[in-house]
């Protein structure tokens, strides 16, 4: 179930915080934990493939749950009801000025408040990047070993969520919704949020709002969707940061882009710009990639190096 304090915060934080003027700096960093409409779960629908539902067992009490590969059985009022969504938007932050959406897909065993906040530290590693940017982070699979991607299987559902988020960040910043609505997108994913972050690129639910993708000791499959996507949008950026845990799908990426004549650099890339297709190896563990990898902090690090969005 959604963290109810933080939940609380989030909604104390919409009404008192003062809205930022266009062209001032935000006073203050927000963030907050939001109920969704338009959250990855509960989902009630059929598996991608369409070979069963994805709640296919119930309870003896009546309870629905799904039966994940890696984690057995999960019930649906514990793991998959979650609607919360992070909103999170640093000091300094100005919507007068060219900014970004940094979106965030966690991986498995993760809840926003306890791992995504303060564990891996993402709202202070954007926070620190220096961009004028704002972080949307969906909660999906709730502290458990589970990668689905819930709703965002669905073609055309990631957008409407974005658009719950423009107006989520509206109402914390007192920006119209409309700039964030309009605002470019980079699509992070840790481990299993390869999954959802898949889904999307194939369904090309953002369109061409995004910037490119960043993917954290994350390709555990679909490493198809990734080269395809890469190879049809040279005008983006990929970069692919790994361990021993993901080595494997990261060779299929590299193979699959060279059978198509696109180069994949091994090395970290000076700008993350049109073009930059990196696949960079560490020896870091995976559980702490998100903090450490091919350098501390990897997500400051690679953020600070797209141009055009400074704070």
């Amino acid at each position: 179930m959604p963290d109810r304090r933080a939940i609380v915060a989030g909604l104390l934080a919409t009404a008192v915080f003062p809205a930022t003027s266009e062209g001032a700096g935000l006073k203050k960093a927000i963030s907050s934990i939001v109920p969704f409409k338009a959250s990855p779960f509960p989902y009630r629908d059929r598996l991608p493939d369409g070979s069963a539902p994805f709640l296919d067992v119930t309870g003896a009490d009546g309870r629905r749950g799904h039966t994940s590969p890696r984690g057995g059985i999960y019930w649906e009022d514990e793991t998959y009801s979650d609607r919360g969504t992070l909103l999170a938007v640093p000091k300094g932050f100005d919507p007068a000025k060219p900014a970004v959406i940094i979106v965030f897909f966690h991986g498995n065993g993760a809840t926003l408040q306890r791992d995504v906040v303060g564990r891996q530290r993402v709202v202070a590693q954007v926070e620190a990047s220096g961009l004028n940017a704002v972080l949307v982070a969906p909660q999906f699979a709730r502290d458990a070993q589970d990668s689905s991607a819930g709703n965002f299987w669905t073609p055309g559902y990631f957008a409407g969520f974005m658009a719950e988020a423009a107006q989520g960040l509206a109402r914390l910043t007192g920006a119209k919704a409309a700039k964030f609505q309009a605002m470019p997108v980079v699509l992070i994913a840790y481990s299993g949020g390869y999954n959802p972050a898949a889904s999307i690129l194939k369904n090309g639910d953002v369109g061409t709002r995004l910037l490119g993708v960043i993917l954290l000791d994350a390709v555990f499959d679909e490493a198809d969707i990734f080269a395809d996507w890469i190879a049809h949008h040279r005008k983006n950026f990929f970069v692919s940061a790994y361990g021993k845990s993901s080595a494997a799908g990261n060779a299929e990426i590299r193979q699959l882009l060279a059978g198509r004549g696109i180069d994949a650099s091994a090395d970290k890339p000076r700008r993350l710009e049109a073009g930059t297709v990196a696949l960079l190896a560490s020896d870091a563990a995976h559980d702490s990639f998100v903090t450490k990898a091919f350098v501390n902090n990897p997500l400051q690090w690679l953020l600070a190096r797209l141009r055009g969005f400074s704070r």
